[in-house]
């Protein structure tokens, strides 16, 4: 739940509820805790102004940095919307009506789900998109984020990644999510005119 809260945007209530969120993380495991609390006091350090720019700046502007899961699957592309809908079967399935402004994909969202529910469906619904997850920790720390360590420490708190999750894991921070070629307009090859006979 903190890291659903840390990976929102950081409004003024965010910083409001900054000293209550490390109190909260102080009492984690130390490996979770830890990334946690170095996340709070430096964005409390630098101010609302720094951290909002930052924020956005990492979210909506880098491809591999977003916080929608479907995203890394499925890319802009056609396909997204039949996983958005995933997302909200899966959350009726639990007994969830998915009310808020953003995507059922959400990262904070899933994170909120998972943690506020005791159905098995929140815990296969953030497994099932773990490299998302893991591409957004990559490139947060290859960009030297500080939301690097809030990824981290989710990571931390699901099951270790397997080797066919690595690969793929790999792929996409190689390659990017999947983009749409459906209906854009190439350039039409040149011909030439037959004479005729």
């Amino acid at each position: 739940m903190l890291a659903s809260l840390l990976l929102d945007y950081p409004d003024a209530p965010w910083f409001d509820r900054a000293g209550t969120l490390r109190a909260h993380a102080a009492g984690l495991p130390q490996p979770v805790a830890e990334p946690l609390i170095r996340f709070l006091d430096g964005a409390v350090e630098v101010g609302p102004t720094a951290v909002q720019r930052e924020y956005v700046t990492t979210f909506d502007l880098k491809r591999k940095c977003s916080l929608y899961l479907s995203y890394y699957a499925t890319g802009d592309t056609r396909r997204r919307g039949t996983a958005l809908v995933t997302f909200l079967e899966a959350y009726r399935a639990a007994g969830w009506e998915f009310d808020a402004a953003e995507l059922p994909d959400y990262l904070p969202a899933v994170l909120e789900f998972s943690a506020r529910s005791a159905s098995p469906v929140a815990d296969a619904l953030l497994s099932a998109h773990r490299e998302g997850v893991e591409v957004l920790r990559a490139a947060l720390e290859d960009g030297g984020s500080r939301w690097a360590d809030v990824v981290r420490a989710v990571t931390l708190s699901l099951p270790k990644v397997d080797q066919a999750t690595r690969e793929r894991v790999l792929a996409l921070v190689n390659e990017g999510p999947p983009a749409e070629t459906v209906g854009l307009s190439l350039p039409m090859p040149a011909f030439r005119a037959r004479e005729s006979r």
